[in-house]
């Protein structure tokens, strides 16, 4: 019996859609609109979200922020380490559900590799605020990717995950 997921080519699509999704937002933001150079590296889209740079040295909340190459390149092992670890659940997962939600972490997980290995930083610039409220730091495509697929495999546990059976469900059974 074959242990290959019968989503994988649909899961590896997806992880291309977010990683290319992902870079091309990225190089818009670099190149076109030279987002750095803008005042105060900053572009208001709309009242509540703005396009503003940031280069994430580190992890979310800051953590790791301290850019060197040690950090760096540590980060790079790690998150490769993860992304191969992502990639191999992906291709034994018989969820389509959970494939897409792997598929989204691998491609968002790439996308920050990518930067952290060509820039030595993440590039990042969704700036979502509700006036001084920020409801998260400033983030990217990659970011958001990863957190959505985090989350759809939390709630895929939470609502369809295997239920371990009752003693009254063993009963029922004899």
């Amino acid at each position: 019996m074959s242990t290959r997921s019968p989503h994988l080519r649909f899961g590896l699509i997806v992880a291309a859609v977010a990683f290319c999704l992902d870079q091309l937002v990225k190089w818009v933001v670099v190149v076109p609109l030279s987002l750095e150079t803008q005042p105060y590296g900053q572009i208001e889209l709309l009242p509540v979200f703005n396009l503003t740079w940031a280069e994430n040295c580190g992890i979310s909340l800051s953590m790791f922020a301290k850019c060197n190459d040690t950090t760096r390149w540590t980060l790079v092992a790690v998150t490769a380490i993860v992304a191969a670890a992502v990639a191999l659940w992906m291709t034994r997962e018989k969820a389509r559900g959970d494939v897409i939600a792997l598929a989204m972490i691998l491609g968002g997980a790439l996308g920050n590799i990518i930067d952290r290995v060509r820039f030595g930083y993440v590039v990042d610039f969704a700036d979502l605020h509700f006036g001084a409220f920020r409801p998260f730091m400033i983030f990217n495509v990659a970011d958001a990717c990863i957190t959505l697929g985090v989350l759809l495999l939390v709630a895929r546990a939470l609502l369809f995950g295997e239920k371990t059976p009752t003693a009254a469900d063993q009963a029922a059974k004899e």
